[in-house]
């Protein structure tokens, strides 16, 4: 992944949870069930997290196998877990949450990615 993509990637993952977020108290909050309205926070708050660590990848990079790896693993998880929650809740479509696990997945495996790199000593961690 290049580095122009992964900030276009960290920017526009953060801009869409400072939105989504804001939909969500402004213009959802009277129209859901408070369980519809916990999934949506869920997948913000998701979101933000894991919007982060991209940024962090994006600061202080790794080797160029786990960066990509890492970086389109977390951006998987970003697009899945989330983005199936957003239209769970917008569509109602229940199958939909049979999607939400594969974005947790992936962002195991991101997270596992890291702990791969430190363990393996990568030489520009000091």
């Amino acid at each position: 992944m290049s580095p122009r993509l992964h900030l276009a990637l960290f920017a526009s993952f953060g801009l869409t949870a400072v939105l989504l977020g804001a939909f969500a108290a402004h213009s959802l909050s009277a129209q859901l069930s408070a369980v519809r309205l916990a999934q949506w926070q869920t997948a913000v708050d998701y979101q933000f997290v894991h919007t982060l660590a991209l940024g962090l990848l994006w600061v202080r990079p790794l080797p160029p196998l786990q960066q990509r790896c890492a970086a389109l693993l977390f951006c998987a998880g970003v697009v899945l877990f989330s983005g199936s929650l957003y239209l769970l809740v917008l569509l109602e479509q229940p199958w939909l949450g049979m999607v939400t696990p594969l974005g947790g997945a992936a962002w195991l495996a991101a997270w596992l990615t890291l702990i791969y790199a430190a363990w393996r000593g990568a030489s520009n961690l000091q």
